[in-house]
């Protein structure tokens, strides 16, 4: 048995060639489209920074899980502590006589960037902040955030308090997956808690102002983190999600944000480069009713493939044969290995095209004597 590999192109994709790499003046970044699960830019996307008030996602992740096990509802109740009134930065400019529900701490986060909402929302759950921050870490290792470190629900400037760029968008998709019912929330653009944050009551996403399918998610900056947004967007059937951090203000923050949405959309083309049965390969078979089966995709193959009009996309048969009979239709024998340049390949599971029977005694016997007859002409005195 030996590996077989068939190379060949597909006249869909001989056509098209790398897509023009995109350069970014962020410090970080993370680009993916969610439709392929394809990453396509990394910049330093697993470097541990200051992740500013990007980390409040966490948070929501936090309290959106409560919500779906049951613990609170978008009533429930919280009290406000001297603690979370003394916030600075971004607030919703609350204070210790407010009892203020989840469903007003989720949009004082989004909208507000509310520090104290997300002390509040901290204390609520699991009773202290430090409490709530080493659960934040913990939980962010069990969803593969393996570069993240909370020791703050708000993303307050602390030497220890680091994400990653990659670690963002892993919780961005969640957020997105895991709970549809909260996510439009973070389109809304305005909130104005008991009509006291007037001044601050507008989401500072930049990109919920200029359409293009943006629906979220969360600004964020500090002096030492710079300027940062996790975005979201949706065109058609690709949504694509984006994470940049290290800006030097917040024209160049939207600017940059802009640019990345539509190079990630205009870049790259959503296809079908195989149907669900289509044929790609013939295996040989060894000792089946007959001599070769046809290695057809399990289902439709849909793949990001650069718009511009070149050459370089290449893919690969591969399988170990010939395949000994007898076996099942659909059976999984092999792969296809697509190579796209500057994109991650993407390996296709094969399976046989229909079943093959093991060959009669005397088709058998004749195989063996060929066999046998093929090595005496290689070897006619063995051991001499």
């Amino acid at each position: 048995m030996s590996l077989r590999r068939l190379m060949f192109v597909f006249a869909l994709l001989s056509l098209t060639g790398p897509a023009k790499a995109f350069e970014t003046r962020a410090t970080a970044a993370w680009v993916y489209d969610m439709a392929t699960q394809t990453v396509l830019m990394d910049k330093n996307a697993d470097q541990s920074l200051p992740p500013a008030s990007m980390s409040k996602l966490m948070t929501l992740n936090m309290l959106f899980e409560a919500l779906r096990d049951g613990r609170v509802t978008m009533d429930t109740e919280f009290t406000v502590s001297a603690r979370a009134k003394a916030m600075g930065g971004s607030t919703m400019f609350l204070n210790e006589l407010d009892r203020p529900t989840a469903r007003d701490l989720i949009y004082g986060i989004i909208i507000n960037s509310g520090n104290d909402a997300c002390v509040v929302v901290a204390e609520g759950l699991s009773g202290t902040e430090e409490a709530f921050s080493k659960q934040m870490t913990e939980r962010g290792l069990a969803l593969g955030m393996t570069h993240s470190n909370f020791t703050n629900s708000s993303g307050w400037p602390d030497p220890a308090h680091r994400m990653s760029m990659r670690d963002l968008g892993i919780l961005t998709q969640r957020l997105i997956e895991e709970f549809p019912e909260y996510y439009p929330i973070f389109a809304e653009t305005e909130f104005n808690f008991a009509d006291r944050a007037a001044s601050n009551r507008h989401n500072r996403n930049p990109l919920l102002k200029l359409g293009g399918g943006a629906d979220g998610l969360k600004t964020g900056h500090t002096a030492e983190a710079g300027y940062g947004l996790v975005g979201s967007a949706k065109q058609g059937e690709r949504r694509v999600i984006f994470v940049i951090t290290g800006l030097e203000s917040e024209k160049a923050r939207a600017e940059e944000a802009d640019r990345m949405m539509n190079w990630a959309f205009r870049q790259f083309v959503l296809k079908t480069v195989i149907k669900a049965g289509q044929r790609v390969a013939e295996a040989d078979v060894w000792l089946g009713a007959a001599p070769m089966v046809g290695l057809v995709a399990a289902q439709d193959v849909t793949m990001l493939v650069p718009a511009l009009v070149q050459e370089g996309v290449t893919a690969e048969v591969r399988y170990t044969g010939p395949l000994t009979a007898p076996f099942a239709a659909g059976a999984q024998v092999g792969s296809l290995n697509i190579t796209v340049p500057d994109l991650p390949p993407r390996d296709i599971p094969l399976i046989t095209e229909n079943a093959v029977a093991a060959a009669g005694f005397m088709a058998r016997m004749q195989k063996a004597m060929g066999v046998l007859h093929q090595r005496y002409l290689a070897d006619p005195e063995p051991g001499s």
